[in-house]
This record gives structure tokens, sequence and C-alpha cells, in this order.
């Protein structure tokens, strides 16, 4: 197996395990600690808010490190941060306490976003493919974050949800920075330097300024909706089924293996949309899932039972759809040279909105229910269809798919 092949292997694992690590925490409050700790889930929730505060801020704090000094070093370092803090996440006794261990959490979940997609997309020109196999793995994590966690809380209790992963996190650290150590010992040269199977890495093409900076809003402004979203259909399902399967749930594992059928199904958006704007104008694209966004979260307002199993699996085929789109357009208008930091602004923008949004779920929640964050949803998904629109027509660098 070549070095390329076994470094986007521990690139997708990492990528896997960040969103497994944010999650645990969702399945855990729904399904066991607002029984345990006598707390509505309303109050339970905002304590993960300090994590994904972390988990935004720190971004850009890694995309700097990760210019500056050692990507594969970095991805060493989160491994095994994100592991430890998960492990002691599982000896908290109060609220302030899993606070606590949910910030450590979220610090070195911090770490992969900005660093870990600037090494799956370096030295390629068409990135559409890559970024969707690596998100495909995200998303995973995210579907396991609540089969696994739900599995978990039934067999060995809710600690043991933070103390399996951890344990895993660390040997897969201690394994990938035994492998960076060789490479470099031997007079290898670090993957942040060099492309695939060691060709040079291939840079953006020159866009006008203009042009620049109105993708680089666009790519903001749905960055910000797109947090929004897929925090809050990630963060909410497990309760969401909760609520809404009615007969269909029965226990922890149940509810987890319904979240992670349809976590798993649209996970597999990624590769077709990967697949597509390769080929085809990111503005139509684009355009299309936003739309059907706002289509499939309107439809979801009342519905119980099947039909919201099934509705479910459309509107998380189309957020998780459009995880790799912006990812597509910063490698497009961005350079090598400081491109962690262009996907840390994008990934402080996703993760400081997810970690606000965690207030908002709760209070509408307990406010209206989950009919009113639906409708909510259905807007959010029309504003992404108007950004997309604004992006520049096919002729332009970020309209059409680069020549490999």
């Amino acid at each position: 197996m070549s070095r390329d092949r076994v470094n986007l292997g521990f690139l997708a694992a990492a990528h896997f395990l960040d969103h497994l690590f944010m999650l645990i925490f969702a399945t855990v409050a729904a399904l066991r600690l607002a029984h345990e700790w006598n707390m509505s889930y309303a109050a339970l929730i905002p304590y993960a808010t300090p994590g994904f505060v972390a988990f935004g801020i720190g971004a850009i704090v890694a995309g700097w490190i990760g210019d500056k000094w050692s990507r594969p070093g970095m991805i060493t370092i989160f491994f095994i941060g994100i592991g430890v803090s998960s492990i002691l996440t599982a000896l908290a006794e109060s609220p302030f306490e899993i606070a606590l261990g949910l910030l450590a959490v979220g610090i070195f979940a911090a770490i992969y976003h900005p660093v870990g997609i600037a090494m799956v997309i370096q030295g390629r020109r068409k990135t559409g493919i890559p970024i969707a196999v690596n998100g495909v793995f995200g998303n995973l994590g995210v579907a396991a974050a609540a089969l696994l966690t739900g599995y978990l809380i039934d067999t060995g209790g809710w600690r043991s949800a933070f103390v399996l992963p951890g344990v895993v996190s660390v040997v897969l650290g201690i394994a990938y920075g035994v492998l960076v150590w060789a490479r470099q010992g031997s007079g290898g040269v670090p993957d942040d330097a060099r492309g695939p199977g060691g060709t040079s890495t291939v840079d953006a093409p020159s866009i006008a300024r203009s042009t620049f900076i109105r993708v680089l809003c666009i790519i903001v402004f749905t960055t910000a909706i797109g947090g929004l979203v897929f925090q809050s259909t990630t963060f909410a399902l497990p309760k969401i089924f909760d609520e809404r399967l009615g007969d269909l749930t029965g226990s922890a594992t149940a509810v987890g293996g319904y979240a992670f059928l349809v976590f798993a199904i649209a996970a597999l958006a990624q590769l077709v949309v990967g697949y597509l704007v390769d080929r085809h104008s990111v503005r139509t694209v684009f355009a299309f899932v936003g739309g059907l966004q706002a289509l499939f979260f309107a439809l979801m307002y009342q519905l119980t039972g099947v039909a919201a199993l099934v509705v479910s699996v459309a509107f998380m085929l189309v957020v998780f759809g459009q995880i790799p789109i912006n990812d597509v357009l910063i490698g497009r208008i961005t350079k090598s040279e400081w491109r962690s930091r262009v996907f840390a602004l994008r990934y402080i923008v996703t993760f400081s909105v997810m970690a606000s949004t965690l207030p908002v779920v709760a209070g509408i929640h307990a406010g209206w229910g989950f009919g009113a964050l639906f409708v909510v949803m259905a807007v959010a998904g029309g504003g992404v269809l108007a950004a997309a629109l604004m992006l520049p027509r096919a002729g332009a660098v970020v309209a059409q798919p680069a020549v490999a």
C-alpha cells in the first residue's frame, strides 16, 4: 500500500473519531444523564457549549500551527489528546465536571478540520472525490456516535461510551506518531510538503480579487448556515427519534440504531456531490442541494412514525451533501501555503455557530417542540439556495472543475 493511501487512511480514521467524540454527549444526555442527574434535556445540553466553542475558536490556532510547524505532527497530537480527554470526561460526577471534559475534547477536536482537510487535498487537482470520501468517514463518525453510544449505555453504562473510543484514539495516535517518525527518520518528506505519491504540489490558479472576495463571502455565509443546520439535525436526531418514532423505538440501542441508519445512508450523499462538483458547475450543484434542504425540512414539520424516518433520511442526505462543496471551493481559490488558515476560518465559523446552536435548540424544544425547529431549518435551506445562486456562472475558476 502506498504511503499516500496509508496517510489517507489515518486521516479518514481521524475524521471519523473527530465527529464521534463531539456527539457522544448528545446521545448520553438524551437517553441517560437527564434521568440519572434528574435534569431536563433542555437544561443539560447547554453544558456541551464550551466544547463546541473550543471546537470553533481552536481551529484558527490549529490551522496556523499546522501551516507553520507540521500537519502530521498536529494530527498525532489530535489522536492522543482527544482520546485522553474523552477518558477523563468519563470521570465526571456533575454537569460542571462534564462540561470541563467536553471542553478538553473540543480543544483537541479543533485540530482535525483545518489541518486534516488541507492534507487530504494536498497535491491534487480534482478534489471533490477525495474530500467526499474523507467526509463519508466523518459522517460515519456522526452515525456511530448514536449507535455506539446507545449500545454502550445499555451494556456498560454511559461512562464506557467515553472510555472505549478514547482508548482506540490513543492507540491510533501512537501508531500514527511512529509512522511519521519513521518516515522522517528515513529521510522521507513529510506528507504536508509533497503531493500524493511524491508528486509536486498543485496550487490554485490565479483569480480576480473581486471574485475571490465574492466567493469567500459566500463560503462564510453558507458555512454559518450549514453549521446551524448540521448541528441542529445531528445533535437533536436521537431525541427527535425518541419522541417521534413511537413504537419503533424501545431502548437506547434502538434509538441509536435508527440514527445510525439515517446517518450512514446520508453519508453516501457526499460521494455523489463530490463526483458532481468535479464534473459540473458548483453553482448548480450547490443551489440544488439548498433547495432540497428547504423542501425536506418543511415536509418534516409534524411527521411521526415511518414517514418521519423516511423524510429524516432525505433531509440528512442533503445536509451531508452540502459539506464537501465549501471545501472544494476553498481548495480552488487558495494557495497551499496558507490553505490551512482559510480552512480554519471556515471551520471557526462552522463550529462557533454550532456552539451557539445548542442553547437555541434547547429553547425551541422547551417552548415549541421540534416542529418549530424544522421551520427554522427550512428557512435556512432557502438561504443556502439564494447564496449559491450568487456564485459566478460557468467560466469562472470556481464554477468549472480543474483539468487533471
